[in-house]
């Protein structure tokens, strides 16, 4: 029978494998896991951590996923679109403070109206954010659901890069237990298609622990990572949000706090030894379940960190989870925060960069 390290000391990894090191339960062995990740961050993308700007613009949606807090059908809700201005004032002082990259995230909608909105932001954030520092502007991530591939394609055309659609789960059964049945995994799956084949750098991403969820399932989470061919990944622990449906599961959820959380950790460094050369991002999911949750996760292999620059008053309206971190903070501290945080794990902050996905970087060297 293979040990820890047996497996560790693979190139690739089977099914098997890829369970038994999500089911380490000794900290002898998850120190072992850690610096294994590490080795590999180190060797294929380097110790750098990349920045990105992160600004909640809008918290309409237009679906109603049993565990998010901005659900369409929560009431509780106080809804908000930024201004135009107000989104490309906050671009603009991210490219003046170093960030070299924003996401622009909201709740899920495709209507003509939003996203003609959006990709009037991405044109005048290019135009105004070019400087000698980022001679074409900041690079840009969107994470705003699922569209059409012709609405992916002007958006692309627009100047955003990167795309985040997070499946949530592989596991078609246990989609349909956390959301209701107008929403399709089939349909899921084909938007992550049409991305990719749009020219994106692909990222999607799962929430770790969901109740009924299995080693397997997760496993089968990283595998599929894999066989899509991403370029970035943002995943973090499922923390239970009171004003949704799913708050059912609260008992579950603070019974296994801890367990998920660790969790967490050791799927961030399973899916570095799996995919590495992708981003991987430390998300303030993390944080919001330890304090020092995104530094940990920088520790099992991460590299990237997505500091909220969301106005305050807006930041406690985009709530997907209970806990949020850091609701009072101003956006300059949060970046001076930030980089102190990420240098006291012995990483260092690299500014005025895109920070693309060295994955994606070298598929186009190979296919040139």
């Amino acid at each position: 029978m293979k040990t820890i390290q047996d497996i560790l000391n693979q190139k690739d990894f089977s099914k098997e494998d890829l369970i038994n090191l999500l089911k380490i339960n000794t900290q002898e062995n998850l120190d072992l896991l850690k610096e294994s990740a590490n080795n590999l961050m180190l060797e294929s993308v380097g110790s750098n951590v990349y920045l990105r700007g992160l600004i909640e613009f809008s918290n309409y949606c237009v679906n109603d996923c049993y565990y998010c807090g901005i659900r369409k059908s929560n009431a509780e809700v106080h809804r908000y679109l930024l201004s135009k201005k107000e989104i490309l004032d906050l671009a603009i002082w991210a490219a003046e403070k170093g960030y070299g990259s924003i996401v622009l995230q909201s709740g899920e909608r495709a209507d003509e109206n939003f996203v003609s909105f959006v990709e009037e932001c991405i044109v005048e954030i290019k135009e105004n954010t070019k400087s000698e520092n980022l001679p074409n502007g900041l690079g840009i991530t969107l994470s705003i659901g699922e569209l059409s591939l012709n609405q992916y394609e002007r958006l692309f055309k627009a100047g955003a890069h990167r795309y985040l659609l997070r499946i949530e789960t592989t596991n078609s059964d246990l989609f349909k237990q956390i959301h209701p049945e107008t929403q399709s995994f089939e349909r899921r799956l084909e938007s992550l298609n049409c991305i990719k084949t749009t020219g994106y750098q692909l990222g999607t991403g799962v929430m770790i622990g969901l109740p009924n969820q299995t080693y397997e399932d997760l496993a089968n989470d990283l595998l599929f990572f894999k066989e899509i061919d991403i370029d970035m990944l943002g995943m973090g622990p499922y923390i239970v949000h009171l004003s949704t449906p799913m708050k059912i599961y609260k008992d579950y959820y603070f019974e296994n706090q801890k367990e998920i959380y660790a969790l967490a950790l050791k799927m961030v460094a399973t899916a570095r030894l799996l995919l590495k050369d992708v981003n991987i991002a430390s998300t303030t999911a993390l944080q919001a379940m330890y304090p020092w949750g995104r530094e940990e996760g920088l520790l099992f292999g991460a590299n990237v960190v997505m500091p909220n620059i969301t106005p305050n008053e807006f930041r406690k309206e985009y709530l997907l989870y209970n806990n949020k971190p850091c609701l009072e903070d101003n956006k300059g501290d949060c970046f001076t925060c930030t980089i102190s945080r990420i240098e006291s794990v012995g990483r260092k902050t690299v500014l005025n960069k895109w920070g693309d996905s060295q994955h994606f970087t070298n598929k186009l060297r190979q296919n040139a």
